[in-house]
């Protein structure tokens, strides 16, 4: 476009392409050229906007090359003569092309107040540019995509990863293709965004989509950028080396555009990688230039970083004094600045030199105090980075949050450990335990938080176009696909008497310090009353911290609490090697092949080797001996266990607990698994009660049903099965149901064979039928498998009118644990790919997911139900499918088995790993056709189900297949299957 003459439109160009080269210096040469030029023209508003627009252009490449300073003099300058001239009466062009430059200018002076250090200056200069941005013609919205960029960046400077990372994707998703300079940015946001959190490959991918972008446009400086950026990425990941090679690449090129800024980035990561290789004289060096350098353009947080890194070196050569000075001076620029996760990784360091200052000298009696200092300091610290995970959309994102922010929480443990503080020990188990809470509403979390950074012009929003639900402009589809949210966990009350919630003061210091919400309004106890239970109760909860962490109190009439840790190395070890006894979800036929033929639960003395490491590594020898005890005066106790991810496969009714005979945990108590207390929180309104009403399901109603039956443990009826625990109401048997586009043969083909060949089950069928009614409506037992009509919406329909039972028997689809997103996985119905849900489908069929069983259609219309009301659950739900009871692998629990939870279950049978079928023990192992293991497995749980108690009547039977296993060793009686079923309970 034409818009000066010559010659100021041809140097524009010419500046241009010197930029693309990355001449930053012949640019700035160009511009002032033509700068003299406009200020020896007669004075007059064209004029002035010409000004305004050249040193605009000054300003953009100063703050290319770090040249703060002159940056800030060019864009004070610009704004100056564009207020000059605001008033004077201009065509509709002339007053886009005014507000465009206003516009320009505000945002570049919001990057240069955000690199200085100046936050609230800079978000005060955005808001100004989005109350501008209305006036401006932007029909392609590239102004409104860099004044979002501009707010991510901002973002990111505080440290606000969570919503960095969904603005930036929100603006990703919205900006046009024809933003050539906002869209690599917005990817390499994306990438730092991603590489900070330690999500190394998407990052790389967000990279190398940005040099596609550079590469297209010939922008060859950015290129050379992108060099620090995976530079970075390399360090976070551990890959030194690599990180090394390319930081030095990079200072090479800083070095010769004068970028000094992005230079003293390098220097001070290159100092933490000599500090790591050892050359303290190197680091030290490469610190103190970078500090030097940030602190000469003013840019106050980088330096503040430059001085954290400098007092861990300090702390290193043993100046104790200069690392306190540095450290306290970086925390109050942290501090001034609002940046409150860098506050917290202050605090951390100091916590952290404190252990080590007590490891490498004897405090004598001022032991405690220092232990006591440092956990004061510690904990709020670890708490604030732990609950920083709540911003992020996704649970990947969590879960790789949680990963980093773990080694403060560790830190934790071990000074609790040292000061031998049970009461502290037990107040953080139940705290990491108790779970995040689901977040139903449809409004992302930071559009309305207390952060002062949003309301954002550039943030994407819910808004109902034609009934239909769009986040500013994307596809239901995609809005799906960014997973759930949750919120902070809910307090534990710790007594009735004093109202104590654990952690409480460290809870208050960390909210007050960092400015950030550790737990939610709503409470939970974390005990079980008396007036629950008749029978003894313990409820177990173990926490992983580097080592396993194990708290225990009694209820029932027993009385007692206690603690325990098992040692990281053998807790690893026995997961390990229980792990290579499993058939695998990896693997498919080879895996079950291998658990048949060499795993240690396919041969009963192998299967007691690995039942004592187990029992060894996790179990204590106190609380079997109380377990005795109580058994001995007041009957056979339940256990209640909620195990840490890592050990949430563990068969813990198979722990030899005796080393002198084959004493089993199940030999001596029922075991129970009880998933985190935070599903207690849900709506009870959004709960239809078992006639299909809306109804107000006790908290102690879930636990009382779970237990025995109306706080009765009904000794007799568990031995004769007498008796029904369950309401009036049809049982709904979804029995193999046949998977669109899968032969019966293929990977999602019949788990149970052809239809009437197995007459225990037909016999169990008949049974259902004879007393009471049965859905789907049957004429004969064979009806009900491997039926063709048994799809989400049948099932919605069922459930809402009211059921008393719900029994799956098919495939389950577990999540990858390392993606982090226990929502992902998905039971097989007779849906096709039509059908309405948030999953993908696969082939000719869509599965329903947990996420769809908690999310409904929220994320799908604006008129969209939540899960609970479309799926209400019945009392009790049997899930028999590979690894359906999967979801505690995960640090956030939401899958299918808690899904049925949150949804209205009161006890949830479901499995620890990938199930063997009948098929598989008669090719595999070489069993009779006429012996059928997940046959019998079937008919005892729907038996337990049927009854008053039905975690005592599935324990007895295992017991009974334990006893076979004891007495002849046959495969069929192994504990590969029998063993991965759990009774699920809140």
């Amino acid at each position: 476009m034409l818009l000066y003459g010559e010659p100021f439109d041809g140097g524009l160009a010419l500046a241009e392409e010197h930029q693309l080269a990355a001449d930053l210096a012949a640019a700035v040469a160009v511009y002032e050229e033509l700068l003299t030029v406009a200020e020896s023209l007669e004075d007059s508003p064209d004029v002035r906007f010409l000004r305004a627009h050249l040193l605009a252009n000054i300003a953009s490449v100063r703050l290319t090359a770090t040249d703060l300073g002159g940056a800030e003099d060019a864009v004070e300058r610009s704004r100056a003569l564009l207020d000059g001239i605001a008033s004077v009466p201009m065509g509709p062009r002339g007053r886009q092309l005014w507000l465009e430059m206003l516009l320009r200018t505000l945002l570049a002076r919001a990057d240069l107040l955000r690199r200085t250090g100046r936050l609230d200056e800079a978000l005060a200069c955005l808001d100004e540019a989005a109350v501008r941005l209305p006036e401006f013609d932007d029909p392609d919205g590239l102004r409104t995509s860099e004044l979002g960029l501009n707010r991510v960046h901002l973002l990111i400077e505080r440290g606000e990863w969570g919503a960095a990372e969904e603005q930036a994707a929100g603006l990703l998703s919205t900006t046009p293709a024809t933003a050539v300079e906002t869209i690599p940015r917005l990817l390499i946001a994306l990438g730092l965004i991603c590489a900070s959190t330690g999500r190394f490959d998407p990052a790389e991918d967000y990279f190398a989509r940005a040099e596609d972008c550079f590469r297209a446009t010939g922008d060859t400086g950015e290129q050379q950028s992108l060099l620090a950026h995976r530079a970075y990425t390399a360090m976070h990941r551990g890959d030194l080396d690599l990180a090394e090679r390319l930081f030095a690449q990079a200072s090479a090129f800083f070095e010769r555009q004068r970028r000094f800024g992005d230079l003293a980035v390098c220097e001070q990561a290159r100092g933490f990688l000599a500090g790591r290789r050892g050359d303290a004289t190197g680091a030290e060096d490469l610190v103190a230039a970078s500090l030097t350098r940030f602190e000469r353009l003013g840019a106050s947080i980088a330096a503040a970083d430059s001085m954290l890194l400098g007092a861990q070196h300090a702390y290193d050569r043993g100046d104790i004094d200069e690392m306190k000075r540095l450290a306290q001076q970086a925390r109050d620029v942290y501090q001034e600045r609002e940046v409150y996760e860098r506050c917290a990784q202050v605090d951390l360091l100091l916590a952290r030199t404190l252990e080590d200052n007590l490891n490498r000298t004897d405090h004598g009696d001022r032991e405690a105090e220092s232990i006591g200092t440092a956990i004061s300091v510690a904990l709020p610290a670890a708490l604030a980075l732990e609950a920083a995970r709540f911003d992020f959309v996704t649970a990947h994102a969590r879960s790789q949050w949680l990963e980093l922010a773990d080694e403060a929480m560790q830190l934790v443990f071990r000074l609790a450990v040292r000061r031998q503080d049970q009461g502290l020990l037990f107040e953080l188990a139940e705290h990491r335990c108790a779970g995040a809470s689901l977040a139903l509403d449809r409004t992302p979390r930071s559009a309305t938080s207390d952060s002062p950074v949003f309301p954002s012009a550039g943030m994407k929003t819910y808004e109902p176009v034609d009934g239909a639900m769009t986040l500013g402009g994307v596809a239901a589809e995609a809005a799906a696909s960014a997973g759930l949210r949750v919120a902070p966990p809910p307090k534990v009350r710790m007594s009735s008497g004093s109202g104590r919630v654990a952690l409480q003061e460290y809870i208050a210091a960390a909210e007050f310090r960092y400015h950030r919400g550790i737990v939610g309004e709503a409470e939970t106890p974390f005990w079980m009353t008396d007036d629950l239970t008749s029978r003894p109760v313990v409820q177990v909860r173990l926490a992983d911290a580097g080592d396993l962490f194990m708290t225990w109190t009694w209820a029932g009439g027993a009385r007692g609490f206690g603690t325990g840790c098992g040692p990281a190395d053998e807790v690893d070890g026995a997961v390990r090697a229980l792990a290579a006894a499993l058939p695998g979800a990896v693997g498919g036929a080879e895996g079950m092949r291998r658990a048949f033929d060499s795993g240690a639960l396919a041969e009963y003395r192998s299967e007691l080797r690995l039942a004592r490491v187990l029992a060894e590594a996790l179990w204590p020898e106190g609380l079997t001996e109380q377990i005795r005890q109580v058994s001995a005066r007041a009957g056979r106790p339940l256990v209640r266990i909620q195990p840490s991810p890592r050990v949430a496969q563990v068969p813990w009714e198979l722990l030899a607990v005796d080393d002198a005979s084959d004493v089993r945990l199940i030999d001596l108590a029922d075991v129970v698994t009880t998933a985190p207390a935070s599903l207690r929180q849900g709506d009870p309104a959004a709960r239809p009660a078992s006639n299909g009403e809306p109804g107000t399901t006790a908290e102690t109603d879930a636990v009382t049903d779970a237990v025995t039956d109306a706080g009765t443990h009904a000794e007799t009826h568990a031995e004769t099965g007498a008796g029904t625990g369950a309401d009036a109401g049809a049982v709904v048997l979804v029995l193999d149901p046949r998977v669109p586009g899968f032969r019966a043969d293929s990977p999602l083909g019949s788990v149970l064979g052809p239809p009437g060949s197995d007459p225990e089950l037909m016999s169990l069928v008949q049974h259902r039928l004879d007393a009471g009614p049965v859905v789907p409506s049957v004429a004969a037992p064979a009806e009900a498998f491997r039926r063709t009509d048994l799809d989400r919406d049948w099932l919605g329909d069922v459930l809402r009118k009211g059921v008393r039972r719900l029994m799956y028997v098919g495939h389950v689809s577990g999540a990858p644990v390392e993606g982090g997103q226990s929502e992902d996985g998905t039971l097989h119905l007779c849906c096709g790919p039509e059908a309405v849900g948030l999953a993908e489908p696969v082939r000719s069929h869509r599965p329903l997911s947990a996420k769809d069983l908690l999310l409904g259609t929220l994320p799908l219309r604006a008129d969209g139900e939540p899960g609970a009301r479309i799926w209400p659950a019945p009392r009790r739900v049997a899930l028999i499918g590979c690894e359906s009871g999967g979801d505690l692998r995960f640090a956030e629990s939401f899958g299918l088995a808690t899904a049925m939870i949150h949804n209205g279950a009161e006890l949830v049978t479901a499995t620890r790993w990938v199930l063997p079928t009948n098929f598989a023990f008669h090719r595999l192992a070489g069993v009779s056709a006429s012996v059928r293991p997940l046959s019998e497995v079937i008919i005892a749980v729907d038996t337990a189900h049927e009854h008053l108690d039905p975690v005592h009547l599935l324990g007895r039977w295992q017991r009974e297949q334990l006893d076979h296993w004891r007495s002849g060793g046959r495969i069929e009686h192994s504990p590969l299957l029998w063993a991965a079923m759990t009774c699920i309970v809140v």
